[in-house]
């Protein structure tokens, strides 16, 4: 058996807003049991946040995007710069639990295994409205009711936790930088798209969901209201359009397929059952998700036939290399 590969952790962050944040996650990553042997903070644009990380942060190399503007140009500036033979992603707004790096890298004793997701836990800043369905704990950016609840293999991880073998990263070509969340808007599906990339080169590779290496996630309160809850889903399905259109179509949704013909109906039964709390606003919340995520991809799919996106999109195999896109 295999001995646990070295370890980067790669934070980005955009913004002076969320500093406490990024302290707090720094420090969560810096007092693993077992602590990685590199840590990179890669800012995206903001040089005010760099000049300050850059002084007050220490024991991290701290970097800007040396791509284009977003999560995903950073988070590859952050694998060309990363040292270990496995880099793990951790968002600036999470705090990781202190076995999270040695439960992360456990896994990648099986060599079989190019990449390792954990679980994401919310952690609600004004606490869990009584509305929000946890089948669309996704919206925030944390793991829903439907993932697997042990160790498994998956289609795709959640961005906020998630790792790869960095020879992995490189052959596949790095994240690409048209998808993904740039400052406040809220697109993303880069990581699944990448996910998809890395098992289509390798189909004997293991992309593994292991709930025991957690993070929480803070979800603020103008992510607990329906107008974002609306326009996350709306905007999912959006980046699930292009994804769809990158990718083998079919392939690329059946993760999708089960969670609209198992994970929501089952959802639906448990909300309308008597003693629920809200029941009527969760069952609402339920259709509009489904609604607005399926009207996203409609309109995202006719984008995308208009503007003759390929349905296999060159990826940049250079950029993950560091070289401005």
């Amino acid at each position: 058996m295999n001995s646990a590969p070295s370890l980067s952790v790669v934070v980005c962050a955009y913004t002076l807003d969320r500093w406490e944040d990024l302290q707090a996650a720094i420090t969560s990553v810096q007092s693993q049991r077992r602590p990685p042997d590199d840590v990179v903070l890669v800012v995206d644009h903001c040089p005010e946040l760099h000049r300050l990380a850059g002084r007050l942060l220490h024991g991290v190399r701290v970097l800007p995007n040396q791509q284009h503007k977003g999560l995903s140009g950073a988070r590859n500036t952050g694998v060309e710069a990363a040292v270990g033979d496995v880099v793990a992603f951790l968002d600036d707004d999470a705090t990781a639990h202190p076995s999270w790096a040695d439960r992360l890298l456990a896994d990648y004793r099986d060599p079989r295994v190019l990449g390792v997701g954990g679980l994401v836990l919310p952690r609600w800043e004004t606490g869990r409205p009584a509305w929000f369905p946890p089948e669309f704990d996704w919206v925030v950016g944390c793991s829903y009711r439907g993932l697997p609840e042990e160790r498994a293999p998956i289609r795709n991880f959640i961005g906020a936790n998630m790792s790869f073998r960095k020879d992995a990263l490189h052959a596949a070509g790095g994240f690409r930088t048209d998808l993904g969340r740039v400052g406040t808007r809220p697109l993303g599906c880069e990581e699944t798209e990448l996910c998809l990339r890395i098992s289509s080169r390798r189909p004997d590779a293991v992309l593994l969901y292991d709930p025991s290496a957690a993070v929480r996630h803070r979800v603020p309160a103008a992510r607990a209201m329906w107008s974002y809850f609306r326009s996350r889903c709306y905007a999912e399905g959006l980046s699930k359009a292009l994804v769809a259109r990158y990718t083998d179509g079919h392939g690329a949704l059946s993760s999708e397929r089960a969670y609209l013909t198992s994970t929501i109906p089952r959802a639906f039964r448990e909300t309308l059952r008597p003693g629920r709390p809200a029941p009527v606003r969760t069952a609402l919340a339920l259709a509009l998700g489904v609604g607005a995520t399926a009207l996203g991809y409609v309109v995202g799919s006719v984008r995308a036939r208009r503007t003759a996106v390929p349905a296999t999109g060159p990826v940049d195999h250079a950029a993950v290399k560091g070289s401005p896109a």
